[in-house]
């Protein structure tokens, strides 16, 4: 790294330290000779602005000012001048943040402690993630694409009305405080039980999550098995699923994260791994609320789980109880992993009594991704073992009724029976309701925003992964309105004509 970069990165770090914007920058010359002066500021740091728009523009004023050469500038303690070695240290630092402030995706106010390191970073982005400013990321599911396709979607779709084609998957923290065995991501974020972290901005994250959705999906404008419709639809996005990676309830301004997607009629869907109940009892309200049920037994959640929190069976239980406190629709969702944690019925009974949840989701375990390094093919449940067991679980619990399945993903959903309406389930979502009474400041009820399931989606259907298997493109088709609407049924389809006819 030559003189002139290495007082340029010196200079970046000054500027976005600097208490006033009309204030001198002094720089050593020795900053010119490939070492680099830090003085320690009299007066705190600049507070933290309300915006990415408002820092960026004081950002752009600083670097206005005007800069004082000096052959030697002390430093205010010690009168230590740090040389040679530093740079070394700091250099892939500072150019990675003159990169990211270069390209408008990093909030510069927010930098103290960055989650991610530039390797970290560049690991993520090779697996399709897309950064977004220090702590949050972007990666498109693969329903979504599916959906562009005309493949299908996901089961939210199914169960709850969600359009994948227009869902964005993300995560305001790559943090996580568990290491579970059955996690598929490749990278693993820091370990914390903490934030210690700097705090980016909500409306830049909103914002830049947004773009970076769009900017990953360009590649279908231009695909000739893409759907046009979807993929025009594709450019409006009206979900998003806070469930990427990492513990995304631990942002310390997730509140407004998630009102900021609420002002843009963006519905909220947050998973939490059940290891903090503060954080959920102070939660807003979302639109569903997801908690990870990963286990029956405190040994086996020690096992599965590996989290880092020593109560964290405490933690556990006190979430089911947070959980339940909650007014706006909740799930529980348990990961069955064959010959692990597919046992213990009663227990699971008991602890979804604690969590009370509105919806009940089973879903088998995939052997995919880094999981493969920790289990075997094997612990991979077939969904009619899942059916069976999600029959074991729910028999226990008489005020809830499985209602539907989606075999492709291996999950079985059941729903409190107070869902269950003048003979029909009304597991679906009416979005637009939601967002009436959330923008409005109007108190939220899980019984206040729903809508009529198709009665093609409800109920099981008897087959299982291997009948997927043997016969692909195989369709049960529904004589009073002639669609497809078994797992490969294009799904595109189906919505246009459940719109017409949904009521309530």
């Amino acid at each position: 790294m030559d003189a002139n970069t290495m007082r340029d990165l010196s200079l970046s770090f000054a500027i976005a330290t600097m208490p006033e914007a009309n204030e001198n920058i002094p720089v050593s010359t020795a900053a010119r000779k490939g070492t680099v002066s830090f003085r320690l500021l009299k007066n705190p740091a600049p507070p933290l602005s309300p915006s990415f728009t408002k820092t960026k523009n004081t950002i752009m004023n600083m670097k206005k000012a005007r800069i004082r050469h000096a052959e030697h500038q002390p430093a205010l303690v010690s009168g230590i001048i740090l040389a040679d070695i530093l740079p070394m240290l700091f250099s892939l630092f500072f150019a990675k943040i003159n990169l990211l402030l270069q390209q408008n995706i990093f909030n510069p106010a927010r930098f103290p402690f960055l989650m991610l390191s530039p390797t970290a970073r560049k690991n993520l982005e090779k697996q399709g993630y897309r950064i977004i400013g220090s702590h949050s990321a972007v990666k498109v599911c693969g329903w979504t694409k599916k959906m562009i396709k005309g493949e299908g979607g996901c089961y939210k779709l199914k169960f709850y009305g969600i359009m994948s084609n227009q869902c964005l998957q993300m995560s305001t923290s790559l943090s996580c405080a568990n290491r579970c065995v059955f996690c598929w991501r490749g990278y693993k974020a820091p370990v914390s039980k903490n934030w210690k972290w700097g705090v980016d901005d909500p409306e830049f994250i909103v914002e830049n999550s947004i773009k970076a959705q769009l900017d990953l999906l360009k590649g279908f404008g231009g695909n000739p098995d893409a759907d046009r419709s979807a993929y025009e639809a594709s450019k409006t996005i009206k979900h998003v699923a806070l469930s990427l990676t990492g513990e995304p309830i631990t942002y310390p301004r997730i509140n407004d994260a998630i009102a900021e997607f609420h002002r843009r009629g963006i519905s909220t869907f947050l998973v939490t791994n059940a290891q903090y109940p503060d954080e959920i009892r102070n939660l807003a309200p979302v639109t569903q609320l997801y908690l990870s049920m990963d286990a029956p037994t405190e040994e086996l959640l020690r096992e599965i789980d590996k989290p880092l929190f020593p109560d964290f069976w405490e933690r556990y239980i006190e979430s089911m109880h947070a959980l339940a406190q909650k007014k706006h629709r909740t799930c529980v969702r348990i990961t069955a992993i064959k010959d692990m944690n597919m046992s213990h019925e009663r227990n699971y009974a008991e602890l979804l009594r604690k969590a009370d949840p509105d919806f009940i989701e089973i879903k088998g375990y995939m052997f995919v991704g880094a999981s493969r390094q920790r289990l075997s093919l094997k612990n991979m449940p077939l969904h009619e073992e899942v059916v069976a067991f999600a029959k074991r679980v729910v028999d226990l619990l008489p005020d809830y009724e499985i209602v539907s399945e989606h075999i492709p993903s291996r999950v079985v959903m059941a729903a409190r029976k107070d869902f269950f309406r003048n003979g029909k389930w009304h597991t679906w979502i009416d979005f637009d309701a939601f967002m009436d009474a959330v923008n409005s400041g109007r108190e939220i009820s899980s019984s206040g925003y729903v809508r009529l399931t198709p009665a093609s989606f409800v109920g099981l259907s008897g087959k299982g992964t291997l009948d997927r298997m043997s016969a692909e493109r195989r369709a049960r088709v529904v004589a009073e309105r002639g669609i497809a609407i078994d797992e490969n049924t294009e799904e595109l389809d189906f919505w246009k004509e459940s719109e017409a006819s949904n009521g309530s």
